[in-house]
């Protein structure tokens, strides 16, 4: 059973255990009534062809209160695209499927181009933002929900407790983050939240002070968490990295914008496992690597724009700080898993630490040599200010895809 414990900087919800999720999925479908609840989930091709989605679909097939799910479809051929078309088929609610590789929505990112607006990276977080842009075309949503495509553990459940109190009436919270224990086959996972993220910003605030933001994240039990739900108005106004950073370019933007009793976080499952990425020491651009850099430079950023100086000196103190941090965190961890009956691999955990350390030292150096660089897509208030028919022509992109198969 989980504790009640309340940070003081953002709301907790916990799951006792007390409810089923048919009582709370019948109390969703009388809020959506004057709420209406998108889900958006991006997907790359190949996961259509994994055992993971498969069940994903099959559990939304049966959630009654949802008006609307929006697929972004990436790396697919006209042939893979028809493919999706078949295979999303068999769920009972509205669904678009945006395909991002399509001429239609490739000429609609054209003239995004021309005007200088386009996302300049390929990936999950472009896939996201062109999800947003068609949910706000739609002009029918007023909870949009995100999860991933490649969760092995997946229930309905989990979406339940994540739109839940951003959808009832009564609760004032404007963005919910989903969090869980990351468990599987008897090893404790997660190693970039437990052996990045928690000591990088523990050791930001050894090494340059105090600061509401880094209060903020610390706050978030799981602050990768790909799932996340918010009402429907939050969206026009984000902008969001296109690399890895996308998780922590969320919760910044929600930072910058809304107070802190607008946000919670909310316990969505008892175990949860997905897709895992190589650690990929050996190559900086993918896996792991890519990964620990991409949230060391998000991080960077947003602390220099509340006015926190960065130089080379402090970051060498900074990478040693991480470091003994890290270490010592591993030790927790090994002792915290073997009381629980589970493992953890030292030497990887270690080799792991030793990679991110020098990554977080190289994040501070790119971000020294490029502060000027600005790797944020741009805001949908912004897109429609500058190309005021642009959600209308990517609404008629996708619905002529659909039509012509």
């Amino acid at each position: 059973m989980a504790d009640f414990h309340q940070n003081g900087v953002v709301a907790t919800l916990h799951n006792l255990r007390e409810r089923p999720i048919a009582e709370i999925e019948r109390e969703l479908a009388h809020f959506a009534q004057t709420r209406p609840i998108t889900l958006i989930l991006p997907s790359l091709f190949s996961e259509l062809e994994a055992p993971a989605l498969e069940n994903i679909v099959d559990e939304l097939s049966l959630v009654p209160y949802l008006s609307h799910i929006v697929i972004g479809l990436d790396q697919a051929d006209r042939d893979q695209y028809r493919y999706a078309k078949a295979y999303f088929a068999r769920l009972p609610h509205r669904h678009s499927i945006l395909w991002n590789d399509g001429p239609r929505l490739r000429a609609v990112d054209e003239k995004l181009k021309a005007a200088s607006l386009s996302p300049d990276q390929p990936g999950k977080g472009r896939n996201v933002w062109f999800c947003i842009g068609y949910v706000l075309g739609a002009r029918n949503a007023g909870v949009v929900a995100l999860h991933d495509c490649d969760i092995t553990t997946y229930s309905r459940e989990m979406l339940a407790r994540l739109v839940y109190p951003v959808t009832h009436p009564d609760f004032r919270f404007l963005f919910s983050k989903g969090y869980y224990p990351r468990v599987a086959r008897r090893t404790l996972n997660g190693r970039v939240s437990r052996l990045l993220v928690t000591p990088l910003l523990l050791s930001l605030e050894r090494v340059y002070g105090h600061h509401p933001y880094i209060d903020y994240l610390k706050a978030f039990r799981y602050p990768l968490a790909g799932e996340f739900a918010m009402r429907a108005h939050v969206l026009a106004d984000l902008r969001i990295p296109s690399d890895w950073g996308l998780e922590i370019g969320v919760l910044s933007e929600l930072w910058r914008n809304y107070s802190n009793q607008s946000i919670c976080q909310v316990d969505i499952a008892d175990t949860y496992d997905h897709k895992h990425q190589p650690l990929s020491p050996e190559d900086a651009s993918t896996g792991l690597s890519r990964m620990s850099t991409d949230i060391a430079k998000a991080l960077f950023r947003k602390l220099a724009t509340d006015g926190v100086v960065f130089s080379q000196e402090s970051l060498r103190s900074l990478k040693a700080t991480y470091y003994r941090t890290a270490l010592d965190l591993v030790e927790i961890y090994h002792n915290d898993s073997r009381m629980n009956g589970l493992t953890t691999d030292r030497h990887r955990e270690e080799q792991a630490v030793e990679l991110f350390a020098a990554n977080v030292l190289e994040a501070g150096n790119v971000f020294l040599d490029q502060p000027d660089a600005t790797p944020f897509m741009p805001s949908w208030n912004r897109v429609q200010s500058a190309l005021p028919d642009l959600l209308d022509e990517i609404q008629t992109a996708v619905r002529l895809d659909s039509e012509e198969g």
